[in-house]
């Protein structure tokens, strides 16, 4: 009997133990949402809004470029689960490192601000408040990180003209313009996943959102910006083609050595 009784003493002390522990660890996940959520109340609702559909104080604002054009740039609705910036394939939810990279570093051309000055314990709770706001981070089956090389061909003058062609075929210009500035025939029919008007990147203004870096443009090319008219080009065309269609983009956005190309 004494032996039965230390083994059931024994017993519930590792239950309670087990609850302790369980408990820490649901604090902990919960600390980490909560301090996320009161960085977010602070530095993101005034622009995203209080639920995360994009419908803050701030509302939409409007940016002239050089060229004239007025670009209406509205803050992300977080509740579909649509991201563009993603290293995934298109659909597929973004990685926490896609999230903390776009949170770490804003995105140039917009009124998203780099959140560098937040510690990175904070800038991570705040990627686990954001993924609140859409069921799909709890529904969806995550997705692999894409990854690739660069090949060392990339802006040389036979991958230009190859990717010029390839710019061409797959009717880039239809939207883009013959000389990427953004005035293609149908520059002015595209509408968003929310239904709001989109323009085309002119590429001879400055830098792409994601980056402009080779790298940050095939990864537009093959996992397409969701949610706008960009799609994905990693079905359509081979690795090879889209890092000459890279090279192409590079030539019209003016980013290639002049010694390079001849």
């Amino acid at each position: 009997m004494k032996r039965l009784k230390y083994i059931l003493i024994a017993a519930l002390c590792m239950f309670f133990l087990n609850i302790g522990v369980a408990a820490s660890v649901g604090a902990d996940d919960g600390a980490d949402v909560k301090l996320g959520e009161k960085i977010y109340t602070h530095r993101c609702m005034p622009c995203h809004g209080k639920k995360g559909d994009g419908n803050g104080a701030v509302g939409v604002l409007r940016k002239q470029e050089l060229s004239g054009r007025v670009l209406e740039i509205r803050p992300r609705d977080f509740t579909l689960g649509l991201y563009r910036f993603r290293t995934t394939s298109s659909g597929c939810l973004p990685t926490d490192d896609d999230l903390l990279a776009t949170i770490t570093n804003g995105v140039p051309r917009s009124f998203m601000t780099s959140l560098k000055d937040l510690p990175l314990e904070e800038r991570k709770a705040l990627r686990a408040y954001i993924k609140t706001f859409s069921s799909r981070f709890a529904e969806d089956q995550s997705c692999d990180a894409i990854k690739t090389v660069k090949p060392p061909w990339v802006g040389s003058p036979d991958s230009v003209i190859q990717g010029k062609t390839i710019y061409k075929n797959m009717k880039c210009w239809e939207c883009h313009g013959e000389t990427g500035k953004g005035d293609g025939t149908k520059s002015n029919d595209i509408k968003d996943d929310w239904g709001f008007p989109i323009l085309p990147f002119n590429f001879l203004t400055g830098e792409l959102k994601r980056g402009s870096t080779p790298e940050a443009i095939y990864m537009t090319f093959t996992s397409g910006l969701d949610g706008t008219g960009m799609p994905s080009y990693e079905d359509t065309l081979n690795e090879e083609k889209r890092w000459h269609l890279v090279s192409y983009t590079l030539k019209l956005m003016g980013k290639l050595d002049k010694k390079k190309e001849h």
